[in-house]
């Protein structure tokens, strides 16, 4: 049965992750459709890396749904999310420094001859193909990754995770360390796979880029989603708030929001987790 265009490729509901007897994360309702970027924002602690391990099956969560494309189903590992294609890009990229792109491409996943050997020419031809639809100026397929600009890596992290048929990735914190034009050539490939109908889910600090990227924008405080607005409809003032106090725009008090923007006080906290 096909599928509605309005029903999400991901929900999660009632989603809690506990650490001993501290909640993490807190009763999290969450959904994501296909070709749409949720910005995940908050502070440190937020929860909102936690709420992407139970997704990404690194932190299973105690209790809660998930569905995918309709169905509920159980993701208790790593394999599992890959199984209903989804894939996380982490900070870290986990990209093998001394092996070319195509060799990071298939990772554990390599392609070998009716004779057993490894099959590079497949495997590069293969990489080629998807690195032209993400990044047709991407030239560097027999170079080692350790010698790639931090961009190029992205690239060759996001065309691993788009070959094995990624529909939902998490990608956490893409442009962090990178200079502008890296900064740039990440955003171009996110804004590719928003148009091949791939759901991201974005944690980022940067809140320039969750309103350049994000259609959709949830805040969490404390473990909880204090709000999820459409991009449209709300100003990086108003979030910064809601990172900050944990409340609604409409809550904010005029004495809270004085002492948002006091002299000498950083306009933006840190928001990495």
């Amino acid at each position: 049965m096909a599928v509605a265009e309005s029903e999400p490729l991901v929900e999660m509901s009632h989603i809690r992750v506990a650490f001993g007897g501290v909640h993490a994360v807190d009763d999290v309702s969450i959904n994501l459709h296909a070709g749409e970027v949720i910005g995940l924002v908050g502070g440190n602690g937020a929860g909102k890396s936690t709420l992407m391990k139970a997704l990404s099956g690194a932190h299973p969560p105690n209790s809660g749904e998930i569905r995918v494309e309709g169905r509920r189903v159980t993701i208790a590992n790593p394999r599992d999310a890959k199984l209903y294609n989804i894939e996380c890009i982490y900070q870290t990229l986990a990209l093998a420094d001394n092996i070319d792109a195509p060799g990071n491409v298939f990772l554990g996943r390599e392609l070998t001859t009716m004779w057993g050997s490894m099959d590079d020419g497949a495997m590069e031809d293969a990489t080629r193909k998807v690195m032209g639809r993400l990044n047709p100026n991407f030239k560097r397929f027999a170079q080692a990754v350790k010698s790639l600009s931090g961009g190029q890596r992205q690239a060759v992290a996001i065309a691993r995770a788009v070959h094995f048929n990624a529909r939902i990735l998490i990608m956490d914190e893409p442009t962090a360390a990178l200079g502008p034009a890296e900064t740039s050539q990440v955003r171009d490939l996110i804004r590719q796979l928003k148009t091949e109908g791939i759901g991201i889910f974005l944690i980022s600090h940067d809140i320039h880029d969750v309103f350049d990227l994000s259609d959709r924008i949830s805040v969490m405080y404390h473990g909880r989603i204090v709000d999820t607005i459409k991009k449209t409809e709300t100003t990086a003032d108003d979030v910064l708030g809601m990172i900050i106090l944990g409340k609604k725009p409409e809550q904010v008090t005029q004495k809270e929001l004085a002492e948002l923007q006091l002299p000498g006080q950083s306009p933006a906290p840190n928001l990495a987790s």
